[in-house]
């Protein structure tokens, strides 16, 4: 049950589909099987070959984003690795200074003072979970889990406070270089924004009803301005099949392009995320002032269906399994990251020349 209390506070960061001159690190992904081991039997059905290169060439996508998950998991572990130590050593030395042991210190000066969650603070906690669609046991049966987690996030976030303190006070530089993942061969066609000869191009997957790419668009705005003439964006639709509606709102968005308001349209379907139905979309098609006769006819046939497929067949294989997923120069970036993760890829592949 603990485990069950804990997950349902994680904050997720994207919508997941069903089932330069400082030193950069530049690991290698994907499959690097060579021509022999591809040509490698791996199974027989009726006595017909299934080779390597197959297998290799089925899961391309899966093996990515497993080896950009590992890679970015190791870079975590060691940047909250660094945090800990930078902090311990802030910690021993006002200790040592006040005459006490560091565990004596962070005692009285952060632990005493967090006080334990009221039970309407709890009861708030819950009921916020149920809404949301959890199913949990009654709250009596669990309160003490939930005061205990709570205040297990309060000694963490008091605790930060009181770290952030210290460092204010030192003097602390670190210099662990920041992830760069290593590129992945993905076309940017689709719309764009941007300058064509930019040396920056961004290619965005992204879905319509996922809240995640509505919270990642005002860091995508930012990231163009801060970066005008030097970064193009290029939006391809990858609508999650876990969104009833997300397929035709892509759908609406190339039938406006056709009239030459992409990014009209791009912008009313963000403003109305909980209102993509097929109505909804045409009615939004009016607003903008577009031929409804033709918007009506292309967003009924389908006819941009098939351009919406390749776009998803494009993020597959690229190793994109939820939404949004960015690859700057090729690099990728998954989930909704702030704009200081974009500036780190971006600098890197502008030489290191930071705005």
């Amino acid at each position: 049950m603990k485990s069950t209390c804990i997950l349902m506070l994680f904050l997720a960061a994207a919508c997941q589909s069903a089932p330069v001159t400082t030193e950069t690190r530049q690991p290698t992904l994907g499959p690097t099987t060579v021509a022999a081991e591809r040509a490698a039997v791996v199974a027989k059905v009726d006595g017909e070959p299934i080779t390597e290169g197959e297998l290799q060439d089925s899961v391309k996508g899966g093996l990515i984003r497993a080896d950009v998950d590992h890679l970015e998991k190791r870079h975590e572990i060691e940047e909250s690795g660094l945090d800990k130590l930078i902090n311990d050593r802030l910690v021993a030395k006002k200790a040592k200074a006040e005459g006490v042991t560091s565990e004596a210190l962070l005692k009285k000066d952060v632990y005493d003072k967090v006080q334990m969650p009221s039970e309407e603070e709890q009861k708030q906690l819950y009921d916020q979970a149920v809404a949301s669609g959890k199913e949990l046991p009654p709250f009596v049966e669990i309160k003490d889990e939930i005061a205990q987690f709570m205040r297990s996030r309060k000694n963490e976030s008091a605790l930060k406070t009181y770290t952030d303190g210290l460092r204010t006070q030192a003097k602390v530089e670190t210099s662990l270089p920041p992830l760069l993942l290593p590129k992945i061969p993905v076309e940017a066609v689709g719309p764009s924004k941007g300058e064509a000869a930019a040396p920056v191009t961004i290619v965005e997957f992204s879905d319509y009803e996922c809240p995640f790419c509505g919270r990642a668009e005002p860091t995508v705005r930012d990231v163009i301005e801060q970066y005008k003439g030097k970064v193009r964006l290029v939006y391809r639709e990858y609508p999650l099949s876990i969104h009833d509606h997300a397929e035709k709102a892509s759908e609406a968005a190339l039938c406006a392009l056709d009239q030459g308001k992409y990014w009209e349209m791009h912008e009313k379907l963000f403003e109305n995320q909980k209102s993509l139905e097929v109505d909804s979309l045409k009615g939004y098609a009016k607003a903008l002032a577009l031929d409804s006769s033709k918007f009506d006819k292309c967003l009924d046939s389908g006819e941009k269906k098939n351009l919406v497929e390749a776009s998803l067949k494009a993020g597959e294989d690229a190793g994109v399994s939820g939404t949004p997923a960015f690859f700057i120069n090729g690099r990728p970036l998954f989930g909704a990251v702030p704009v200081e993760r974009f500036k780190e890829v971006i600098d890197a592949e502008l030489g290191g020349k930071k705005l």
